[in-house]
C-alpha cells in the first residue's frame, strides 16, 4: 500500500484526528493501516516531524507526552495525501484500461 511503510506519514495521519501520546499512535496506526510500528521507528518519526515543525509536543499528561499536528503539518499532510491520491487514481485508471 502506498505510504504504508512511511512512518512519518502514518504519524501525521494519526495526529490529524487529534493529540495522542506514543502508545496511542502505535495502536491507531495498527488499526487504520494494519502496520505495526516499533517504538524506535515511532520515536524516530516523532523526532523528525518535531524537528521539521510538523508536530509539537504538548505538556506531560501524567507520565505520557502527547503530540499534536501543527498547521504546517496539516498542510504537508494535505499535500502528501493529494499526491498519493493522484498516484492511486492513475493506477486505477490504468488497470481499468488494461482489463
Amino acid at each position: 500500500m502506498l505510504g504504508a511503510n512511511d512512518p512519518n506519514l502514518l504519524v501525521l495521519v494519526s495526529l490529524a484526528a487529534g493529540p495522542r501520546h506514543g502508545h496511542a499512535i502505535l495502536l491507531d496506526v495498527r488499526e487504520f493501516a494494519g502496520v505495526r510500528l516499533g517504538p524506535g521507528t515511532l520515536y524516530g518519526a516523532i523526532g523528525r516531524l518535531e524537528a521539521d515543525g510538523l508536530i509539537e509536543a504538548m505538556p506531560l499528561d501524567g507520565r505520557r507526552r502527547p503530540y499534536r499536528i501543527t498547521g504546517e503539518g496539516r498542510a504537508a499532510l494535505g499535500d502528501r495525501l493529494g499526491g498519493l491520491n493522484q498516484a492511486v487514481q492513475t493506477g486505477l485508471r490504468r488497470m481499468e484500461r488494461s482489463a
